[in-house]
């Protein structure tokens, strides 16, 4: 499989995996498995978000998003680094670059219910904007359904490693998971933007692995291993799943984290919005991410030295340009 290049992601059904069949259960496995090793990005149905519960996300998103500066800037905490609440335009450059991205964002983040998991005390609390009442609850929905979606992902990917089905769930038990609501905002004068300035520049995700939804716009591209850049789309009802660094460094390289970017649209086409709202499934800080005993071979050997979930997304987020060393 590891040979095949494909022209576009592969489309699965999660209802396979959870129907209590078994046959279409295994064969979900494979087909993942045999995904995430080549290219690192599959489209997902039944994902468990309905259409009502999408419409009111992308409402509440928007409503935020068309505030003034001013407005939103009361929500950004630049102390959190970006953990909670608003990241303002141009805050967050790639790994390697020192250009910010053309696009600001917002962060909603775990809450832990339960005193006795002292993981609770990691986290910041959640920033909600007043002017914006439904927001917090169309969020937080949208960070439940997808987080439930993940850990059957995480299920299926355990399953196609050879570990027990629930290898992972343990992990990522109130785990530092993301959602963030993107705006790649529009360029009303591309000239005044730097030139090598794009929505997103090419990168890897840090987490383990993100699903997102709203990659059916434009200019979400993933770079295959012969370096062609291919569109990624999406139907109205998928969601695009992919594999993280913390899941590439586990596996020892086995499942690939594929670089991948948002490339600004035609120069006519710069003066529109995009949104898109990926969910970054993240473990407790905790994990080890030292590589998978049986994803070390002769012929795989041990690339990377041992290190922890929160040793790795500390590194990164300096990198990121939203954490100070």
């Amino acid at each position: 499989m590891e040979d095949k290049l494909l022209e576009e992601i592969p489309s699965l059904d999660l209802a396979d995996f959870r129907s209590g069949d078994p046959d279409r259960k295994a064969r979900f496995v494979h087909q993942l498995g045999e995904a995430y090793q080549s290219i690192g990005f599959v489209a997902l149905k039944n994902h468990g978000l309905t259409e009502e519960q999408t419409q009111a996300l992308y409402a509440d998103v928007k409503a935020f998003f068309s505030l003034p500066d001013e407005r939103k800037q009361r929500y950004e905490n630049p102390e959190l680094a970006g953990q909670r609440g608003y990241i303002s335009k141009g805050k967050e450059h790639a790994k390697g670059r020192n250009t910010g991205d053309l696009k600001e964002f917002y962060h909603v983040g775990q809450e832990v219910a339960t005193e006795e998991d002292p993981i609770g005390k990691e986290y910041p609390a959640n920033i909600w904007p007043e002017e914006v009442p439904t927001f917090q609850k169309s969020t937080f929905t949208t960070y439940r359904t997808l987080e439930a979606a993940g850990k059957d992902v995480l299920r299926a990917i355990a399953l196609y490693l050879e570990l027990p089905e629930d290898y992972f769930d343990d992990k990522v038990r109130n785990g530092n998971s993301i959602l963030r609501p993107i705006h790649y905002f529009p360029i009303e004068n591309p000239d005044a933007v730097p030139a090598d300035a794009v929505r997103a520049a090419e990168h890897g995700d840090i987490n383990l692995i993100t699903l997102l939804m709203g990659a059916s716009a434009d200019g979400l591209q993933v770079k295959r291993r012969d370096g062609k850049w291919i569109p990624i789309t999406a139907l109205p009802d998928q969601i695009v799943v992919n594999v993280g660094d913390m899941l590439q460094r586990l596996t020892n390289g086995v499942l690939k984290s594929t670089i991948h970017r948002v490339v600004n649209p035609p120069r006519e086409k710069m003066n529109s919005s995009r949104y898109s709202v990926p969910f970054f499934m993240h473990p407790r800080s905790e994990m080890s991410l030292a590589a998978l005993d049986n994803c070390v071979t002769p012929d795989n050997p041990k690339k990377e030295a041992d290190i922890t979930a929160g040793e790795f997304l500390n590194e990164r987020l300096i990198e990121l340009g939203l954490k100070k060393k």
